[in-house]
């Protein structure tokens, strides 16, 4: 399955819990599918908030890679899973989520995109459209048959409709015969 949501940076929709309601909607859907052993990647580590739940849930005998070109942001990831006494079983890639396959060969149950730029961080430094497409086609390479992708795209910062239109027109150009596709139609 693949599913996008989208949220805004801007007036309301920040106020009224828009961000934390993305990413409460994807910690559920991966709270529901993730189990202890599964293989799971942290597309855009940020803050470590999706770094840190999926070390949780794919437990002792399971792996997390995360990948961030910031340095600060696999700062902060490592802090919190360390903290969690988790590292052993997260691998922290300094490189863009691009490069998924160069660091990943065996199948995965699920992949998390939260797209834009890390939250305190410089906001010149954001995700982008064509990379992200690149991104996304590996991990659905990757897919293990009932995984999951899961793409946050927020509209409201500055590139952020373009890369929407890039992830929606790639879900809705996946094969219905291997993927569950859902997403929004606008933002």
């Amino acid at each position: 399955m693949i599913q996008i949501t989208h949220n805004s940076f801007e007036g309301e929709n920040v106020k009224n819990g828009g961000i934390r309601g993305a990413v409460a909607f994807c910690h559920m859907l991966l709270r529901e599918r993730v189990k202890p052993g599964d293989r799971v990647v942290d597309a855009t580590c940020g803050n470590g908030q999706d770094t840190l739940l999926l070390a949780e849930l794919v437990g002792s005998s399971g792996k997390l890679w995360g990948f961030d070109i910031q340095s600060d942001a696999l700062e902060r990831s490592r802090e919190r899973v360390d903290a969690a006494g988790l590292s052993n079983r997260v691998e922290l890639v300094h490189a863009g989520h691009e490069r998924l396959a160069d660091y990943i060969k065996e199948p995965v149950k699920a992949v998390v995109f939260n797209l834009g730029y890390l939250p305190g961080g410089c906001q010149e430094l954001a995700t982008r459209g064509e990379t992200t497409l690149i991104a996304l086609a590996q991990a659905a390479t990757l897919l293990s048959p009932g995984g999951l992708i899961l793409v946050a795209v927020y509209t409201g910062q500055v590139g952020g409709v373009d890369e929407w239109e890039s992830v929606r027109g790639w879900g809705e150009s996946l094969s219905p015969r291997e993927f569950a596709y859902s997403a929004p139609s606008r933002p």
